[in-house]
């Protein structure tokens, strides 16, 4: 196929894989190519998991090195996008000390408690507006204070993922304003560091760098790098589009109207309002919600939901007892299974990182009173439905908290391909779902590009661009009734 125009690169990390994905624009549509895909394994070394950066960045090159060889003076910018909270320190002569720790690593655990006896907890909502989930970047950053961690004894700059992989192609030190709000550590008014809180946690403020706006040029790949990878003379501008995975993906939301709620939907679920101020207040706190910043001075107000993590660990557990399934084969399963049996709260503590995830979800069963799933199509369908439930839940709040009822759910991201989960997620809040597309977070990366160098000039200008290039698929809410009697059973599972 031949493609015209510009070519903008986009590298979308995930939790479980990257790719590196060129966007084709021509003016009217983005058509999106993925170049290179590659694992984002990590490794746990003595206990301890970390990411597996070294690899990343080497694969992150090989992807550029294709896109500059197949395209040539065509490509017009990069840009990278990762998951939130996580972090690389740097000592002196700017060498990362140590792997960056995975989120799910333990070695936060209790420490928000410990927090708490610093600063109260509704201060510290009121100074960042964030959720509380343990390993928010502050959380992790004390946890080091508390053990006394030599790294932050040597450490010169804390850069967040995808900036880290900024600095290492560019030489530029920067923190992008939607990744700098997912770590408790951002004042969402003033959109830079709340370095009055940093004091009171020990955490220095030299570590920080200044916080931009997505669409910023941060500058051009290193010659080192064009030379090691024979593609001497290219000169392409790194630009920080949202950086936060999620702050990219609700950019590609293709909405037309403003009573909707989107779902980011993959490892995680995302879901919330686009909202042009932050909401910080006793409701907000109350249900544990969370504001992060968006693009074009927009702030996403949302839930941190579990999300398809959920069936992904009971997909390793199948396969560890000799079971290999795909993702589509457990999705046929779960359809087979008797539907509305037994819920979890997607969010319950336990279900953050457990050894076998089928003995979690059943020990919840077991002692909340209910029927335990047996089958592996059982305990994806509880999986799945518990979600669908938990949107529902989520769908309520947000509309007790903004005063602003939802018409129509926007679900993006890997897991749209889901149906059942699509489905079920319209039967259960008795909305209409519109799935798609499901590369939101590359699109969204690749419109910031494009509004950085002034090929877009508004929001709506790139929702209409994702409109006219993703066909999208719309569930319609099917029989409510038998959801509306389980309601009230899920909604005294939820955790407080």
């Amino acid at each position: 196929m031949a493609h015209k125009g510009k070519k903008f690169l986009a590298f979308d990390l995930g939790a479980e894989s990257g790719r590196a994905i060129v966007g084709h624009f021509d003016g009217e549509r983005i058509e999106l190519e993925i170049l290179h895909r590659f694992p984002n394994q990590p490794v746990t070394v003595q206990s301890t998991t970390y990411w597996d950066v070294l690899r990343l960045f080497h694969e992150m090159k090989q992807g550029l090195a294709q896109c500059v060889r197949k395209y040539g003076g065509d490509v017009a910018s990069m840009a990278v996008d990762t998951w939130g909270v996580d972090f690389g320190l740097l000592g002196p002569g700017d060498e990362l000390l140590g792997n960056p720790i995975h989120y799910r690593d333990p070695h936060t655990e209790g420490i928000m408690e410990e927090a708490f006896r610093i600063v109260p907890r509704e201060e510290l909502f009121g100074a960042t507006g964030n959720q509380f989930m343990r390993f928010n970047t502050l959380f992790q950053l004390l946890a080091l204070v508390k053990r006394e961690s030599p790294l932050l004894a040597q450490a010169k700059t804390m850069l967040l993922m995808p900036n880290l992989f900024d600095f290492w192609f560019t030489g530029r030190k920067i923190t992008e304003f939607t990744i700098a709000s997912t770590t408790q550590m951002l004042n969402p008014y003033q959109r830079n560091w709340a370095f009055d809180l940093l004091d009171k946690f020990s955490i220095s403020r030299e570590l920080l760098t200044d916080v931009v706006e997505p669409g910023t040029v941060v500058g051009t790949v290193r010659e080192s790098i064009t030379e090691e990878l024979g593609i001497e003379g290219a000169e392409i501008t790194v630009i920080a589009p949202a950086s936060h995975d999620t702050g990219s993906a609700v950019a590609a939301v293709p909405a037309e109207e403003s009573d909707y709620v989107y779902i980011s939907s993959g490892t995680w679920s995302l879901m919330g309002v686009e909202v042009k101020n932050p909401i910080v207040n006793e409701q907000s706190l109350a249900n544990n919600f969370t504001n992060e910043g968006g693009v074009c001075g927009t702030y996403r107000f949302l839930k941190n939901i579990m999300g398809l993590w959920l069936v992904q660990q009971c997909r390793r557990s199948f396969r560890r007892t000799g079971n290999e399934y795909s993702y589509q084969e457990l999705t046929e399963m779960a359809k087979s299974a008797k539907p509305l049996q037994a819920f979890i709260d997607p969010d319950a503590d336990e279900f953050m990182n457990p050894p076998d995830m089928p003995e979690a979800i059943q020990d919840f069963c077991r002692r909340t009173d209910q029927p335990i799933p047996e089958t592996e199509a059982e305990l994806v369908r509880c999986c799945i439905e518990s979600l669908a439930l938990k949107y529902r839940w989520t769908v309520d709040r947000l509309a007790e908290i903004t005063g602003r009822p939802a018409r129509i759910i926007h679900m993006v991201g890997g897991g749209t391909q889901n149906e059942l989960l699509c489905q079920l997620a319209a039967d259960a809040t008795g909305l209409p779902v519109v799935a798609g597309p499901i590369e939101a977070t590359a699109a969204g990366n690749i419109l910031m590009q494009a509004m950085a160098l002034g090929e877009i000039k508004s929001l709506e200008e790139a929702r209409q661009l994702i409109r006219r290039s993703f066909p999208v698929k719309v569930y319609e809410p099917q029989d409510k009734g038998p959801w509306d009697q389980v309601y009230p059973k899920f909604n005294a599972l939820v955790v407080k």
